[in-house]
């Protein structure tokens, strides 16, 4: 069986690619901080459904870039 994962490394390297800061995701997604937006971005708090078109679109990717799959046993 395959899960989708949300890949946390993809979205932080192509952020950087586009130049953003953590303050300029944290603006767009409507976070209070750039603190508030890293703690999504390191895994300590899990990006809604929400925030997913919303972060492909300004990342310039594919909905489907935000995952990766792994296989659960």
């Amino acid at each position: 069986m395959e899960v989708e994962v949300i890949n946390l490394a993809f979205i932080a390297k192509r952020r950087a690619e586009c130049g953003w800061t953590q303050q300029d995701m944290a603006e767009f997604l409507g976070f209070k901080n750039a603190s508030a937006y890293q703690k999504y971005e390191k895994g300590e708090y899990a990006f809604k459904a929400i925030h997913l078109p919303i972060l492909a679109r300004k990342l310039g990717c594919d909905l489907q870039d935000l995952f990766y799959n792994r296989q659960v046993f």
